[in-house]
């Protein structure tokens, strides 16, 4: 099941978190170290496209002392993957007008570095800007383009006839065979990524042999970003990877009669991805020498369907893993709050302290949410005609896609959690 595998990985996280940059630099008020951090989406929360939230700025101004140093560690979380953490980094310095390093921000494909079990296999990697490179950072060795594979197989992109070849291309040699599929985010030409990537799985990795039996089951696939929309400066929001993985489905579904399996879906709102947050929230605090254990997360984001959820599905896990240890009386990898979650964060003993408490949702109203419009007052008696912009893969449950608190944008989300932490 894709989310087994994908917190099956989580066992590896702190061995594969990597060497440690630079350490950014840091204050706290009075003296007093924080025990409580900020996980922040980007897109509808910070910025929407290349324009910058005006509540930004200013909730950063709160958040950084007078010599610009913050006081409280944070983490950038976002489903965006079509570049490196060092770039989105020096974006968000000249949005927020401070300096924030590459590992304060975790893109959706991060986690995949966990994957090593696919790293030394042949992969195709879909999606748009730097893929290959990105691959190949998160520990892929031998990596396959879509544009590679078109170039390679000329008669398999046949959709747009101006890119159809004039005359029959000689037969393809020396072409590797394809072990498995990456999907990074939404590429630019659809159709070509859609066809391309049914051929590879109907075909075993092998499309330009002649259909035989279709296998199944099929090549794995990981995912990376499940957001069905995001915002950006159109008043509407955009379609993101979630549709595209949908329109993928279908299609396979409509070929074969079956379902598309993933071996892992990674970023939000899967709960690896905040593991991973909560671990470079700690070690953060470390680096700063604040005594205080962070006891307390506070998730800020736009979409009900991925910042929301995800935050509350590991709220959940973390209040299962306090009420196991208190039974138990002993810290141990504890059995988790859902069958999404459970048996898959047995990490590395004593890698970790189980000191985080609760990880609180803010919803933000500059984004994707519309307050009063997305999540139904009354959701025991209306569920069934909410809309579900949530992966397939994941179960609707409506108290999951129920903000903590909804505020009005960004700064606003500051001053609500330090109101909430005495801390000013």
């Amino acid at each position: 099941m894709a989310l087994r595998g994908c917190l099956r990985a989580g066992r590896g996280l702190l061995r594969a978190a990597g060497p440690r940059g630079p350490p950014a630099r840091w204050g706290c008020a009075g003296g007093r170290p924080p025990a409580f951090g900020f996980l922040f989406d980007v897109d509808g929360v910070l910025v929407r496209g290349s324009q910058v939230v005006p509540a930004a700025r200013q909730a950063f101004q709160r958040l950084a002392d007078s010599r610009g140093r913050l006081r409280v560690p944070v983490v950038f979380l976002t489903n965006a993957g079509n570049c490196l953490r060092s770039a989105k980094a020096r974006e968000l310095s000249q949005a927020l007008g401070l300096q924030v390093s590459p590992e304060q921000v975790i893109l959706s494909h991060s986690p995949l570095r966990l994957f090593s079990q696919f790293h030394q296999k042949c992969m195709l990697v879909a999606g748009q800007g730097p893929v290959e490179e990105n691959a190949q950072k998160l520990g892929f060795k031998h990596v396959v383009t879509i544009e590679a594979l078109r170039k390679a197989y000329p008669l398999l992109d046949m959709v747009d006839q101006s890119r159809r070849p004039k005359e029959l291309p000689p037969p393809t040699t020396g072409f590797p065979t394809v072990e498995g599929v990456i999907l990074f985010g939404e590429p630019v030409r659809w159709e070509t990524s859609l066809q391309l990537i049914i051929d590879i799985l109907l075909s075993n990795g092998n499309p330009g042999a002649e259909l035989q039996d279709i296998p199944y089951p099929h090549l794995p696939v990981l995912a990376c970003n499940m957001d069905l929309l995001w915002m950006a400066e159109a008043k509407m929001p955009r379609f993101g990877h979630g549709t595209f993985l949908l329109c993928l489905e279908s299609i396979y579904k409509k070929v074969t009669g079956r379902e598309l399996k993933y071996e892992a879906l990674i970023g939000k709102p899967s709960s690896v991805t905040y593991r991973y947050a909560e671990y470079l929230i700690k070690q953060q605090a470390e680096e700063q020498g604040w005594k205080s254990p962070i006891r307390r997360l506070y998730a800020v984001g736009d979409n009900p369907m991925s910042d929301i959820y995800g935050a509350n599905l590991y709220n959940n896990y973390l209040k299962s893993a306090h009420q196991n240890q208190i039974q138990a009386g002993v810290k141990r990898s504890p059995q988790a709050a859902s069958p999404q979650t459970e048996d898959h964060f047995e990490l590395r003993k004593g890698s970790v302290d189980n000191s985080v408490e609760s990880c609180k949702s803010i919803l933000v109203c500059t984004g994707v949410y519309r307050r009063n419009a997305d999540i139904p007052s009354n959701t025991e008696e209306c569920t069934m005609e909410t809309v579900f912009h949530g992966h397939r893969d994941f179960c609707f449950d409506p108290s999951l896609v129920e903000a903590s608190y909804i505020v009005q944008d960004v700064n606003d989300a500051v001053q609500l959690a330090f109101k909430k932490e005495n801390w000013s």
